[in-house]
C-alpha cells in the first residue's frame, strides 16, 4: 500500500481551520459586538492561539523549520492578512479592536517577551562565550555594525510616509538599525544543536557569537527603548540610560549573581511546598524587569540577565528547568508569537513601494549580516569555508527581531507598515538560515583536535564524578573531618560545587539551642569551614576557574536521620563522613556512619585520617584498589580527581588470589586484554590528565596486600569501591572493613550501591 504524501500547504490548511471553526459557534452565540471585557472571548482566544501555533509549530519543525515561524504564521493566518479577508465580521469578532479586549490578550502577551528572555538567558553559555571571547566578539561586533548601519542609513534616507512620526526619525532609524543587526541565538543554538555541530569548533564559535550578539542587542534595545520615550536624543537622558544600564550590568555580574544565588538556595532549602524554587525565579525575574524599568530601560533586559543569573546557579535542578520551559513554550510564546502575527497586515505588501522596501530590508539584513560575519571570520584566520557556516549561521533573526519590532510598535516609533515589513524580513530570515547553514556545515571536515575534545566530551556524558550537583560534609571537628573537607575542596572547587557542612558533634550546654533544620551561611565550624575553602581557593586557581566554592552550613536542630531527609530533599546527591571513630573498639562501625549509610540515599564518601596527614602540605599519593567492576571503576575516577586536583601521585592495584604466587609485578599501559583490569579505567585516567602507576599483586589476603603495597609505596590514602552488605550490622565486606580498621595509612571508602551477601568489597 502506498502511502500518501500531503503538501504542506494542504497540511497548514488542515491545522489551522479546526480551530476556526471550533471558534464559530462560540461567536455566533454571542453579541456582535464586546460592550466590556469578555472572560470567555478571552479564553477563546488564548485557545484558538495556542492549539493553531502549536499545530503550525509541529508542521514546521516537520518540515526543518523553528517552531516559533509556525507561531507567527499562524498568527498571521488568523489576522487581516488571511482570516480578515476571506470572514472579515468573524475575524471581527473573534479579535475585536476594543481596547479592554485587547488588554487581557496584551498582558499574556507581555508576560511572553519577559518568559521568553528569561529562557533566553537560561539559555545563554557564559562559559562558551568566555572560552571563545577573541573570535566571537570580532564576529559579532562586525555582524552587528555592517547591517546596523546599513539599516540605520535605511531608516534616514526612508521617505516620510512611511515613518508614523517623522520628527521622531533619529530613534526610528534606531530601531531599524537594531533590527536589522541583532541575530537570534535560539534559533542559531536549535539549527547547530540539530546538525549535531554544537560540540564542534565551528558550532560553538556561530552560538558563542550568537550569545554575544544577543546579550550586546538587548542593552542597544534597552537604551533605543529608553531614547523613543523622548523622541529625540537628549545628552542627559542618554547618558542617564548608558550609565545605568553599565551600573546594572556591573552590580548583576557581581552581587547580583550572589544573591540570586542565595535567594534559590535558601528556597531550595527552607520551603517544603511544590515548587518553590520556580515561584523563586519568577520573582527574581520580576524584580530585575522592575530595575531596569526604573532606570528608563526596557523590561526586557532585567529579564535577560535574570535568565543568565538564574541559568549559572549550581542548585537550579532539571525538573525546575523543565517545568519552566514547558510553561513558555506550551502558553507564553504561541501567545506572543500569535498576537505578533495578528498585527502583521501582509496586505500592505500589495503596495509596490512597501513591497520594495520589504525586498529591500530582507537584502540589506541578509548581505548586511553575512558579510560582516564572514569579513571578520576569514580576519581571524579562519578557512572559507567555517567562514561561509559562521555567515549563514548569524544570518537568522526570529524571535529578536520580532520582540524589537513589538516594542517599536508599543512606543509609536513605527507603524503598521514598518512593523509588518520588520516581521517579514524575520520570518524571510529565519527560514533561510536552516537550509543555507545546513549547507554549509555539511561541508566542514573534522579536525583530529575536534576529534580528540568530543571523545573527552563523550567521556563527560557518562562520567561518575560529573554527575553531583551538590555535596554535603558530616562533621564532628575531628582530624577524619578535616581530612573529609580537604578531598571534598578539592573534587568541590573543580566543578564549582557547593558544599553544605553537617555538624554532628554534641552540642554543649552553654551553647544556646539550636532550631529548625535551616540552612545559613554561618561559620560556627570555623576549623572545618576554613578546611574548605582555603583548598577550595587553591584547587580553583590551579584548575584556572573562579577562586572558592559556596559553603554553608545546615544546623540539624533534630534527629540526623530528619535531617539526612532534609538535605536529600534539596538536591545534595554527595555525601562526605569524616566522623571520628569510624570503627569502633567492639569491631562496629560508628552509629553516624550507619544512619548516612542507611539514610543518605545519594553516594556516601567515608574518610579515616591515619598516620602522616597533616591538614594541608603534603602531596596526596593515592593508592586505589581496582577489581575490573563498575563500583571500583567509579572509585578510581575519585582517586584520580583529587590527584590531579592536587598535584599528586595515584596507583591502581589489582590483587589476583593466587596462594602460590609472590611479589609485586608491574603492568605497562601495552596491556589490554580483556582480562586486564586496568584497560577499562584507561579512558577515565587520560580524561583527568593522569597517567597511574599499575600494579598486580598475587596473593591470598587482598587487604593484607593492600596495606603492604601502601607501606611500600609510600601512599598516604587508599581509596576502594564498596558496597553496603546486607545484615543487621553495618558491613562493607571483609575486605574494605579489615582495611578501615587496621589500616595505618588514611582510608577513602566510596559506597555506590548496596549489595547482597555474596558481592564483593573491592
Amino acid at each position: 500500500m502506498t502511502k500518501r504524501r500531503i503538501s504542506p500547504t494542504s497540511l497548514a490548511a488542515s491545522l489551522i481551520l479546526p480551530s476556526i471553526l471550533f471558534a464559530t459557534p462560540v461567536l455566533a452565540a454571542g453579541e456582535h459586538k464586546v460592550a466590556e471585557p469578555s472572560e470567555a472571548l478571552f479564553l477563546l482566544q488564548i485557545v484558538v492561539l495556542v492549539v493553531s501555533g502549536r499545530l503550525l509549530g509541529e508542521l514546521m519543525v516537520r518540515i526543518g523549520q523553528p517552531s516559533i515561524m509556525g507561531q507567527i504564521i499562524a498568527g498571521v493566518l488568523l489576522g487581516p492578512s488571511l482570516f480578515g479577508l476571506a470572514l472579515p465580521d468573524l475575524q471581527a469578532q473573534l479579535f475585536p479592536s476594543d481596547a479592554a479586549q485587547k488588554s487581557m490578550t496584551n498582558a499574556v502577551g507581555q508576560l511572553g517577551i519577559l518568559f521568553l528572555l528569561l529562557l533566553a538567558g537560561m539559555e545563554t553559555d557564559l562559559g562558551l562565550a568566555r572560552k571563545l571571547r577573541k573570535s566571537a566578539t570580532g564576529v559579532s561586533l562586525t555582524g552587528i555594525a555592517v547591517p546596523f548601519a546599513a539599516g540605520f542609513a535605511l531608516g534616514q534616507l526612508m521617505p516620510a510616509d512611511f515613518l508614523p512620526d517623522p520628527e521622531k526619525r533619529l530613534v526610528a532609524s534606531l530601531f531599524l538599525g537594531t533590527a536589522l543587526s541583532i541575530s537570534s541565538v535560539k534559533i542559531v543554538a536549535s539549527v547547530v544543536r540539530e546538525m549535531d555541530f554544537m560540540r564542534r569548533n565551528i558550532g560553538q564559535l556561530i552560538v558563542a557569537s550568537a550569545i554575544i550578539d544577543d546579550t550586546l542587542g538587548w542593552i542597544i534595545i534597552a537604551i533605543t527603548f529608553s531614547l523613543a520615550k523622548t523622541g529625540t536624543v537628549d545628552p542627559l537622558t542618554l547618558m542617564k540610560s548608558v550609565i545605568g544600564t553599565v551600573a546594572f550590568m556591573a552590580l548583576s555580574f557581581t552581587v547580583g549573581r550572589r544573591i540570586v544565588f542565595e535567594i534559590i538556595r535558601w528556597t531550595n532549602d527552607n520551603f517544603k511546598s511544590d515548587l518553590p524554587v520556580l515561584s523563586a525565579i519568577i520573582a527574581i525575574m520580576g524584580g530585575m524587569a522592575m530595575i531596569t524599568n526604573a532606570i528608563g530601560v526596557h523590561t526586557v533586559l532585567g529579564a535577560f540577565v535574570a535568565g543568565i543569573l538564574v541559568g549559572e546557579s549550581p542548585i537550579l535542578t532539571r525538573q525546575i528547568d523543565v517545568q519552566l520551559r514547558g510553561l513558555t513554550t506550551a502558553l507564553f510564546m504561541p501567545v506572543f508569537f500569535g498576537l505578533t502575527g495578528l498585527q502583521t497586515d501582509l496586505t500592505t505588501l500589495a503596495d509596490p513601494k512597501i513591497l520594495a522596501l520589504t525586498v529591500a530590508v530582507v537584502l540589506i539584513a541578509s548581505i548586511g549580516k553575512f558579510g560582516g560575519a564572514f569579513a571578520a571570520a576569514r580576519t581571524s584566520g579562519l578557512s572559507n569555508s567555517e567562514a561561509l557556516a559562521l555567515g549563514c549561521g548569524m544570518n537568522a533573526r526570529g524571535s529578536t527581531e520580532v520582540i524589537v519590532a513589538t516594542i517599536g510598535l508599543s512606543v509609536g516609533v513605527l507603524n503598521e507598515q514598518l512593523f509588518s515589513v520588520i516581521v517579514a524580513m524575520a520570518v524571510v530570515t529565519t527560514m533561510a538560515m536552516p537550509p543555507t547553514l545546513r549547507w554549509a556545515l555539511a561541508r566542514l571536515p573534522l579536525r583530529e583536535e575536534e576529534k580528540d575534545r568530543l571523545e573527552r566530551e563523550d567521556f563527560e556524558k557518562d562520567s561518575f564524578l560529573n554527575q553531583f550537583e551538590r555535596a554535603v560534609l558530616v562533621v564532628d571537628g575531628s582530624s577524619n573531618s578535616k581530612l573529609a573537607a580537604r578531598l571534598l575542596a578539592l573534587l568541590a572547587a573543580v566543578r564549582n560545587m557547593p558544599v553544605t557542612t553537617l555538624n554532628v558533634a554534641p552540642v554543649e550546654q552553654d551553647q544556646p539551642e539550636r532550631g529548625d533544620s535551616v540552612a545559613t551561611d554561618t561559620r560556627s565550624d570555623g576549623n572545618i569551614v576554613d578546611v574548605l575553602e582555603r583548598h577550595a581557593a587553591q584547587t580553583s586557581v590551579a584548575a584556572d576557574r573562579e577562586p572558592g566554592i559556596h559553603v554553608t552550613e545546615f544546623d540539624m536542630g533534630g534527629e540526623l536521620e530528619s535531617a539526612l531527609e532534609d538535605i536529600s530533599k534539596s538536591g545534595h546527591d554527595l555525601l562526605f563522613a569524616g566522623i571520628d571513630p569510624v570503627i569502633q573498639q567492639d569491631g562496629s562501625y560508628h552509629p553516624t556512619i550507619e544512619t548516612t549509610s542507611l539514610e543518605f540515599p545519594g553516594t556516601t564518601a567515608i574518610v579515616s585520617s591515619r598516620g602522616h596527614m597533616p591538614d594541608g602540605g603534603t602531596a596526596l599519593r593515592i593508592l586505589v584498589a581496582v577489581s575490573g567492576t563498575e563500583r571500583s571503576a567509579r572509585a578510581a575516577e575519585f582517586a584520580f580527581a583529587l590527584a590531579k586536583a592536587s598535584d599528586g601521585h595515584c596507583a591502581m592495584t589489582f590483587i589476583e588470589e593466587r596462594p602460590q604466587s609472590v611479589g609485586i609485578s608491574r603492568v605497562t599501559d601495552r596491556g589490554t586484554s580483556k582480562s586486564n583490569p586496568f584497560t577499562q579505567l584507561d579512558a577515565i585516567a587520560a580524561y583527568y590528565d593522569v597517567k597511574p602507576e599499575k600494579l598486580v599483586r598475587q596473593g591470598s589476603s587482598a587487604e593484607l596486600d593492600i596495606l603492604r603495597l601502601a607501606r611500600s609505596g609510600n601512599y598516604n590514602l587508599i581509596v576502594l569501591g564498596v558496597s553496603r552488605r546486607a545484615g543487621e550490622r553495618l558491613s562493607y565486606g571483609q575486605v574494605a572493613d579489615n582495611v578501615m580498621e587496621t589500616s595505618d595509612r588514611s582510608v577513602l571508602l566510596i559506597e555506590t550501591e548496596f549489595a547482597n551477601s555474596k558481592s564483593t568489597a573491592v
